[in-house]
């Protein structure tokens, strides 16, 4: 399954607009949906990359896959489902703040978000400075 730019950006932008739609509804107090509820855009549109991110992956098992074309790009592979599964634990620990199932602190909620964003800027450096010799 290969999706063409112009559908990746059209269902990236239909998800972020359904979400948007249910959080204002919701922050204006005109739908008493639970913060789960609120989210099933981002879960479906998460559910769709990783599943493609899976496929991908899986394919390098086939029979007839030269290992040698692409050691990097199984690394790059497994950064972006290790960013997934830290988005995913995200957006359930602010889920479940939100709608006051745990008592945990706003501080242990940002703990997935900070490890990706230090993971994003670690790669960010990694793919300007590798390879630059002075």
């Amino acid at each position: 399954m290969r999706m063409s730019l112009a559908q990746r950006v059209l269902l990236t932008w239909l998800f972020t607009l359904l979400f948007l739609i249910m959080l204002v509804l919701k922050l204006d107090e005109k739908a008493p949906w639970n913060w789960f509820l609120i989210f099933i855009p981002v879960w479906i549109f998460d559910t769709i990359l990783l599943v493609m991110l899976i496929v991908k992956m899986a394919g390098r098992c086939k029979s007839g896959f030269d290992p040698r074309n692409g050691s990097h790009n199984i690394k790059k592979k497994a950064w972006y489902l290790l960013a997934m599964l830290l988005k995913l634990a995200f957006c359930l620990a602010l889920c479940a703040k939100l709608q006051r199932f745990a008592a945990l602190k706003l501080a242990y909620v940002f703990v997935p978000l900070w490890a990706l964003l230090l993971g994003g800027m670690a790669e960010l450096g990694y793919n300007i400075f590798h390879g630059h010799t002075d």
